[in-house]
């Protein structure tokens, strides 16, 4: 009996027994034999990938023709198919819709590539290059370049294939070409992500001339410091970078850092040895040393807050709003303890701090009801048979499928139920960035957050006023932080 006749649940059974038959696979007996395996695989990748293209193709027409039936308008048809894909296939928001683009170009527009896919001649590496070098052609045009470049697909490398798909692409279309160009432009943007190290990659898409201008002004400059002996042993590229830095915030040197970042770490890693990394929401993990590096050798003005979890499991605390939006310091808190959209696999950039159950049909803006979601997952929440369940430890995410899927919240405190915390928040944990002036006494102490701090003691007259002999920073830490600035002094 062949596939097609074959029921779903056979399919999926079938699938499953050669996942298994893979999983358990011997190692190869012979260097011919190992080659030849890799060979296999990768031609049955390939086929795996063609194949996923055509049953997300499927999904989404299938989508379309039953609610065309219920009388839903075109425009609002296909709304959310893209995060249902990304969710069975476990990647981000954004990644899914991006997949969703992919497939209806590679299976109506793109016949020869996705042959080649099918019959695992070229990867999907390849295939992605074909479709994102015409995704800006109109239909027939795309077609032309797909036929005229049936024999170069398994012949040539990703990039070179790219190129000459792309200057194709610009010879059968010219004026397509300039007006993509111009579409391009308007485009610019700057991004950052996290890189291995502790580092990031700051991005600029810029048009050509202008990004090879800002290079070679970098690479001038730093050829001058180099030549004038004020690098200080620093290699071109590191002056190239420390410029940079420099000259886009206009601080002095790049090592200070004057714009606001929330560094989360627990009392151990700030004013002990302890070695719970820090971390940067949205970004990622700092190493505890070098944290509290930044946090003693900052040359610029640092703040402190104090952010208190449970002991039990790490969670931070509950905040409570009779508000309809999220905002101040609840806001910032939902932002910090999700650190990214929190739908599952989507790792974009928070931008709404939303009700998990609306307000509108009684949800409460509170913490239990809060999560942090980027636009897309947070449009794709509002269409029909979507439903979000959340709590401060997890959230639960029902799409109209009937599929279900879960994301535990991480601890932003790692130390949760191994010990007691010390001074007057004795069952909390801080997780603060903190004053420079509280590392070198030298500097004027600019800021402190009271509001979620421990009860201080009242004079008659009302004032809120610390201990005698102690700073506002030392009453708050107690003994180890008065520990940690006079080591700090001396040093």
């Amino acid at each position: 009996m062949g596939m097609e006749a074959q029921s779903v649940p056979e399919v999926i059974t079938e699938i499953h027994r050669w996942h298994e038959v893979l999983s358990n696979l011997p190692p190869a007996l012979s260097e011919v034999d190992a080659i030849d395996r890799i060979t296999a695989l990768e031609e049955l990748t390939s086929a795996a990938a063609a194949a996923q293209a055509r049953e997300t193709l499927t999904f989404d027409m299938r989508r379309r023709n039953r609610e065309a039936e219920e009388g839903m308008t075109s425009r609002k048809q296909g709304k959310g198919v893209g995060a249902e894909i990304a969710l069975a296939r476990k990647v981000s928001r954004a990644r899914g819709s991006t997949l969703l683009k992919f497939s209806r170009s590679l299976l109506i527009d793109l016949p020869h590539t996705y042959s080649a896919l099918r019959t695992g001649s070229i990867s999907e590496e390849k295939a992605r290059a074909v479709a994102k070098e015409t995704d800006w052609l109109p239909r027939d045009k795309r077609r032309q370049v797909d036929e005229r470049m049936a024999d170069r697909l398994a012949e040539v490398g990703v990039g070179r294939l790219g190129n000459e798909v792309r200057a194709l692409a610009q010879q059968v279309d010219q004026q397509a070409a300039v007006a993509h160009l111009e579409k391009c432009i308007e485009e610019r943007a700057v991004s950052v992500r996290p890189a291995p190290g502790n580092m990031a990659y700051l991005s600029a898409l810029l048009p050509m001339p202008q990004a090879v201008a800002v290079y070679a002004n970098l690479k001038k400059s730093a050829a001058s410091l180099i030549g004038t002996g004020e690098s200080g042993r620093r290699t071109q590229s590191q002056v190239m970078a420390d410029l940079l830095v420099e000259r886009t915030t206009g601080q002095e040197c790049a090592e200070a850092v004057p714009t606001e970042i929330h560094l989360v770490m627990n009392d151990d890693s700030l004013v002990g040895p302890g070695d719970t990394p820090a971390w940067l929401p949205g970004v990622g993990p700092l190493p505890a040393g070098a944290a509290r590096k930044f946090v003693a050798e900052n040359e610029a003005s640092v703040f402190l807050r104090r952010l208190y979890t449970r002991p039990d499991d790490g969670q931070l605390v509950r905040m409570d709003s009779r508000r309809r939006e999220f905002s101040g310091l609840l806001r910032r808190m939902i932002v910090i303890r999700d650190d990214v959209c929190r739908s599952p696999w989507c790792d974009a950039q928070i931008k709404h701090a939303d009700h998990a159950t609306a307000f509108a049909a009684g949800g409460d803006t509170d913490w239990d009801n809060a999560s942090g979601l980027c636009a897309a997952c947070n449009f794709a929440k509002e269409l029909n048979g979507w439903k979000h369940v959340s709590s401060p430890e997890k959230l639960i995410v029902k799409t109209p499928t009937g599929h279900r899927y879960e994301t535990r919240t991480k601890p932003i405190d790692s130390r949760a139920g191994v010990g007691k915390f010390e001074d007057a928040a004795a069952t909390h944990t801080d997780a603060d960035t903190i004053d420079e002036s509280a590392v070198k006494p030298r500097r004027r102490f600019q800021g402190i957050d009271k509001a979620h701090g421990p009860p201080q003691p009242r004079r008659k007259t009302g004032k809120v006023i610390p201990d005698r002999g102690a700073s506002t920073v030392e009453y708050l830490f107690g003994a180890r932080f008065r520990t940690f600035l006079s080591t700090n002094s001396a040093q």
